[in-house]
């Protein structure tokens, strides 16, 4: 196996862990963004495209983790006094990012919540300002039609 494929693991959970500080640091860009009382929409989008570039190389990290994990894990439990402080540095770190995880999902979530209150706050602007114009539209047609006499018949024989 030899310490290179342990090694790759190490810095393979390292930089995810560095992805995932990112990730959390763009949350609160996010919550800042929702927090203001206009929603900033490009701001908002690209946010998001952020997020979902680093969720992109996060997944593909994985993937390269559980690929060299497999190939080396009977290995590293076989010898797994050789490697103990590689190990114990693993478990540590992956503990970090379990947290970190936790985290973001719970700054997901908020920040969800905020988004759909600041959408249904830009949906009741919309449907006001169509009401008004309807009022408005309403208003001066029968304005329009006061001035308009419409034919009177007078009952002259009485």
């Amino acid at each position: 196996m030899g310490q290179s494929s342990v090694q790759i693991l190490v810095e393979s959970l390292e930089k995810k862990n560095r992805l995932l500080d990112d990730i959390i640091r763009e949350n609160e860009v996010q919550e800042e963004i929702l927090k203001q009382e206009e929603l900033d929409m490009d701001a908002l989008d690209a946010s998001s495209d952020r997020i979902g570039s680093l969720a992109e190389a996060l997944e593909k990290l994985d993937d390269g983790f559980e690929i060299v994990y497999e190939r080396t894990r009977e290995q590293l439990m076989a010898n797994k006094s050789a490697y103990r402080s590689e190990i114990a540095h693993m478990q540590e770190m992956i503990g970090q990012i379990t947290d970190k995880v936790v985290r973001i999902n719970a700054v997901r979530m908020r920040n969800k919540m905020r988004a759909e209150r600041q959408f249904q706050k830009s949906r009741n602007q919309i449907g006001k300002a169509a009401s008004k114009m309807k009022v408005s539209k309403n208003y001066y047609n029968s304005m329009n039609n006061l001035h308009q006499v419409s034919p009177q018949f007078y009952d002259s024989k009485k």
